[in-house]
């Protein structure tokens, strides 16, 4: 047990994932988690969901809160700052998973120095995400073991000294659930166009994929080795993967992936960020 009290502003599925996590790996208590989020009824069901203290003012729940988790959507982050600043005690830690926002944004916006960015990813909804993350020169060791135990609550933590790579990760690890979710739904709608029930491309699909992660890290091969040894000459696979790469499958996923982290910098501008109803289209 930490046995410290910790504020989650932002009520979201993130922020459920983590303090279920918490309760779950019995790090911390109900009683010493704060939800706070403008609607009452979402923290009203996390507290019958899982006995947290919910509120909706963000002040109030910070006040003596020794960790504050800040969950919200990027484009609410300066006002949250803005009602925040000065409301906890100059000795908290700022634990954020907000993709996008700074050490130096963070701590202008809300003068403060003890902060962590952190981008976990959505399996750690069940304790199999990953989450990278930094440090501000003045969070303390202390300060470092808390925040490595309250991730290891989601999966798996990996530490980095240069924050640019946390720009990095928002764009693979924290967006890559999104590709790999892409790719099975268009590998079972493959199976119904040619003739299998849903249900069973879906099965297919699943397990085809849960066992190749399984087989690759159970293997000291390379993942290219791997894609070898199922790659006979003149066979099913070999054709797939020759129309696969005449179609820019590989280019298609690196320049996503690219994007995404373009993003993700954008977002950790200063000024604000317009958030389009449809993607502005690609120039060259």
């Amino acid at each position: 047990m930490l046995n410290k009290l910790i504020a989650f502003i932002g009520p979201g599925a993130m922020a459920e994932a983590m303090l279920g996590g918490l309760i779950r790996n019995a790090i911390a208590s109900p009683n010493e988690i704060l939800v706070s989020g403008p609607r009452l009824e979402r923290c009203d069901q996390l507290h019958a969901l899982y006995g947290v203290q919910p509120f909706t003012d963000n002040a109030t729940a910070v006040e003596k809160a020794e960790v504050i988790v800040l969950s919200v959507k990027p484009q609410r982050l300066a006002g949250v700052m803005e009602n925040l600043k000065g409301a906890f005690h100059k000795d908290s830690l700022v634990l954020s998973i907000i993709a996008g926002a700074t050490l130096k944004k963070l701590g202008k916006g809300l003068n403060h120095q003890n902060i962590v960015r952190s981008m976990p990813n959505t399996p750690a909804q069940i304790g199999e995400g990953i989450t990278v993350w930094t440090s501000s020169p003045s969070v303390s060791s202390e300060q470092k073991e808390i925040t490595r135990t309250i991730l290891c609550a989601l999966g798996q933590e990996i530490y980095v000294d240069d924050e640019h790579f946390l720009d990095m990760a928002t764009a693979l690890s924290g967006t890559g659930p999104a590709y790999v979710f892409m790719f099975m739904e268009a590998m079972i709608d493959a199976g119904v166009h040619m003739g299998f029930p849903r249900r069973i491309a879906e099965q297919l699909v699943v397990q085809t994929i849960r066992g190749s992660v399984d087989f690759y890290r159970n293997n000291d091969l390379h993942v290219a080795a791997l894609r070898n040894q199922v790659t006979s000459p003149g066979g099913t696979s070999a054709e797939a993967l020759y129309y696969l790469e005449k179609a820019g499958f590989r280019t298609a996923i690196s320049r996503a992936i690219w994007a995404a982290y373009q993003r993700s910098l954008e977002l950790g501008k200063d000024q604000p960020v317009h958030f389009p109803d449809t993607p502005a289209q690609e120039t060259d």
